[in-house]
């Protein structure tokens, strides 16, 4: 169990600095980890604990002041914290038969006048690795993890070893005093959480398999304590009681903390300070990746950002940062890792690290990766992926992404035709890769056609107003779907027939069943800019013939006969005389215009002009 302990008084005596670390500095930390130990072993439901230290007089007055600590608890919370407990020490001068009947009296919770106690602690210093029998222990608090690594790996090994009672467990506690501007939140980095991460050590040294469990992100940690299945012999006290994952179940919910844990953090947090220890710099950026990603949504973090100072001004902007991380490089040390990763040298450990945070390691995978999900959102909504130009989902322009898209395949597709054919290719740069065009492909087949997009959705909303049960719309404004008019469209493609390809025809007849346009059917063709310039023409010298001039009045109406020739009496010129007819056209304004439109007259306009008689002044 790790056990957060946030003392204002403690942290205060941290703050003065050196001259503040004195006898009165300790005795406030040792005050808190006595209040610690009290709440947790409440909470824990603890009877019998040893407390381990490393220095003897610390175990004596942790000893001494234990009881009166415990009677404050208890008038301030009796149903919590037991009203009579039993505090004693020992250390390795102490002799045979003192340990003795200090351990008796310890497993039997009765003190030395014969009052029987709620629970029992003995601090010791340098004796729990020299065979003193702890039988009836059911947890262990290590209010110091100071010392050897070999000495702390026998402390543990020996707790492990407690037989508390059949069916129970023996719980290792481990203190955590929190500095100044530290909390839950800064495991990765703060000196705090080392002891844990050391005692974690020494604990993977019996047992590996459950600590390195631990990486792995698991359930969100409870509030009680550390726990290790008690029994077996050295090194399989936490074997017994496996599951089908093959771990027990108090490996399963091995490290428990007073206040409830991220269970990403807490993997990051055993994987980067117990299995695979890295450097602090490293271990920071994790940190402060974790609570961007936290605070953000994402680890698209700019090159110049760093982590706020925390100042006045930037006291809001700070919210939610620890004070060990002031100022962290953020934005260079993820451009640093996108580095080592293009280049191939970054370990697959910390590969992993980073993806679990979310991290983006390219910039434009990620934007392909939002086009994506928008392309699927607007076509779940609209049924195709034949967005227009204008085309948002949730506020991202999906129509102008589709467009690029198509860009990017049809110069892949230009590009497979040319080596097809031989030809040389310049660049690949900006070609869609086949991958990416299967996604979209997956997401609608008919993406990307051959012809206009605009064709292509207007055929889609066809047949879906006919899959619907509708009929053919053949006049405009029969039916609109999508702010498009179905019926326009269907009277363009019977009318615009011959224009569309073999392909585009076949879907037409085969899929939607439009026919063709007949000649009565189609519009009169519309009269060309050249052919409305020689009408006029032809006015202007008839006036010109008959008038002599052609200072033509501005609201003149010149009458034109169109048609055959009036001088044969075959039945084609009868047929010829049928089709004449008298055009009226506005001569005067034509005049004008011309006149005024001179600069842009080509010289072969101007000159037809000038041979009828046109005053261009």
């Amino acid at each position: 169990m790790g056990a957060d302990i946030t003392d204002t008084q403690f942290q205060a005596a941290l703050v003065l600095g050196g001259e503040g670390r004195s006898d009165e500095v300790r005795g406030v930390r040792l005050a808190a980890l006595q209040t610690a130990l009290v709440k947790a072993s409440a909470e824990g439901n603890f009877r019998r604990t040893l407390v381990f230290h490393h220095v003897v007089k610390e175990a004596e007055a942790f000893a001494a002041g234990l009881p009166d600590v415990a009677a404050q608890l208890h008038a301030a919370d009796p149903e919590l914290y037991p009203g009579a407990i039993r505090a004693d020490w020992l250390c390795g001068e102490h002799k045979p038969l003192h340990r003795r009947r200090v351990l008796a009296e310890f497993a039997e919770g009765i003190a030395a006048d014969g009052t029987v106690v709620e629970k029992s602690y003995v601090s010791s210093a340098k004796v729990l690795g020299e065979g003193v029998d702890t039988k009836n222990c059911d947890s262990v608090y290590f209010a110091d993890v100071r010392g050897s690594m070999p000495d702390l790996v026998q402390a543990v090994g020996r707790a492990l070893r407690m037989q508390p009672g059949q069916g129970k467990v023996a719980s290792l506690v481990v203190p955590v005093l929190l500095g100044p501007g530290e909390t839950a939140e800064t495991m990765l980095t703060s000196k705090a959480y080392g002891g844990l991460a050391k005692l974690l050590e020494a604990l993977r040294a019996h047992d590996a398999r459950i600590v390195e469990a631990l990486a792995e992100p698991q359930a969100q940690s409870r509030t009680k304590g550390v726990q290790s299945r008690s029994g077996g012999q050295d090194g399989e006290g936490v074997g017994g009681g496996r599951g089908s994952c093959g771990l027990s179940a108090p490996a399963r919910a091995l490290l428990k903390f007073s206040t409830p844990r991220d269970p990403a953090l807490l993997a990051a947090f055993i994987n980067l300070r117990v299995v695979n220890p890295e450097h602090e710099h490293w271990r920071r950026g994790v940190e402060a990746a974790a609570l961007y990603n936290r605070l953000h949504g994402n680890l698209r973090v700019p090159f110049t950002y760093r982590v706020p100072a925390g100042d006045r001004e930037a006291e809001t902007e700070a919210e939610g940062w620890p004070a060990s991380l002031r100022s962290f490089p953020l934005g260079q040390w993820v451009a640093d890792a996108r580095r080592l990763y293009a280049r191939g040298e970054m370990n697959t450990d910390r590969i992993e690290q980073l993806e679990k945070l979310g991290m983006v390691w390219s910039h434009f995978d990620l934007a392909w990766e939002e086009g994506l999900a928008a392309a699927r959102g607007w076509t779940t909504a609209h049924g195709h992926l034949l967005a227009p130009l204008d085309a948002t989902h949730q506020g991202y322009r999906v129509g102008i992404w589709l467009k690029n898209a198509r860009a990017a395949a049809r110069k892949a597709q230009e590009i497979e035709q040319r080596r097809a054919e031989g030809l040389p290719v310049e660049s690949s740069a900006g070609a869609m890769t086949q991958q990416r065009r299967e996604q979209l492909e997956d997401i609608d087949p008919s993406w990307c056609p051959a012809w206009p997009v605009t064709w292509q959705r207007r055929f889609h909303l066809v047949r879906l107003h006919l899959d619907e049960g509708g009929t053919l719309p053949t006049a405009a404004g029969d039916v609109v779907r999508q702010g498009e008019d179905l019926g326009r469209w269907v009277t363009s493609v019977r009318h615009g027939w011959d224009k569309l390809t073999g392909v585009q025809q076949w879907m037409c007849e085969q899929v939607l069943g439009i026919e063709p346009a007949t000649g009565d059917e189609k519009p009169k063709p519309r009269t060309s800019q050249a052919d409305k310039w020689a009408t006029n023409l032809a006015a202007a010298q008839q006036f010109y013939e008959r008038e002599g001039h052609l200072n033509v009045p501005r609201k003149h109406i010149e009458t034109l006969t169109t048609g055959g020739e009036e001088n044969n009496g075959s039945s084609e010129d009868q047929e010829r005389r049928e089709e004449r007819r008298d055009v009226p056209l506005k001569l005067g304004a034509w005049i004008n215009n011309q006149r005024s439109r001179a600069a842009t007259l080509t010289p072969e306009r101007i000159e037809q002009l000038s041979a009828v008689g046109m005053r261009w002044t």
